[in-house]
């Protein structure tokens, strides 16, 4: 009788235990999630845009230390503060979003250093061309929301990649090859 009680103990501490570690599913906030680009224009500056429709999930495993991302940016939501810009931009010599609405960036390996994320490695498609960055992860948080009392998880990421790889050679090296990407990321976690 003690043995059967004692594996009845025993096996309902680890279902909770499993079900505490399953992997968790985070859809991003809209209104805080959006990706920034970064480049020289001519030598006289820095200049930086947006794009401001970001949407995806971001899975993460605490326990097992894993994660994936799948992120989708609408690259007709670029935003340069210029309109006439904003057109430049969104022509077929840079992002033809005519043709690639979207760019995309899939992850299947997060990179753990103690119990927090530090790189996602994945895949960037950009104007139709994918190649493989990883983003460094340099901040990371998962809490309860202080207003909506929901689990969230945030995070910025950044990499660097070259215009010419992904088809977007225009003016280089004149206007700058080296584009740096940085991605802010808020997400409530899917119930």
């Amino acid at each position: 009788m003690k043995f059967k009680l004692l594996f009845t103990l025993l096996a309902t501490i680890g279902l909770a235990t499993s079900a505490f570690a399953a992997p968790s599913t985070y859809s991003t906030d809209a209104n805080h999630t959006f990706a920034q680009f970064e480049y020289n224009h001519l030598g006289f500056s820095k200049q930086t845009s947006r794009f401001n429709t970001v949407t995806g999930t971001v899975t993460i495993d605490q326990a097992a230390k894993k994660g994936s991302a799948d992120i989708i940016i609408d690259t007709k939501s670029v935003d340069t503060g210029s309109t006439f810009f904003n057109g430049h931009i969104q022509s077929e010599d840079f992002l033809s979003t005519t043709q690639f609405p979207t760019a995309t960036f899939q992850s299947n390996d997060m990179i753990f250093k103690g119990d927090k994320p530090v790189e996602l490695k994945g895949t960037l498609t950009l104007k139709g061309v994918s190649k493989p960055v990883t983003l460094a992860i340099t901040h990371f948080e998962c809490k309860k929301h202080p207003m909506s009392g929901v689990d969230y998880c945030g995070a910025n990421a950044e990499t660097k990649v070259k215009r010419t790889e992904f088809n977007m050679g225009k003016y280089a090296p004149n206007v700058g090859d080296d584009v740096t990407i940085m991605i802010a990321i808020e997400a409530a976690k899917k119930e």
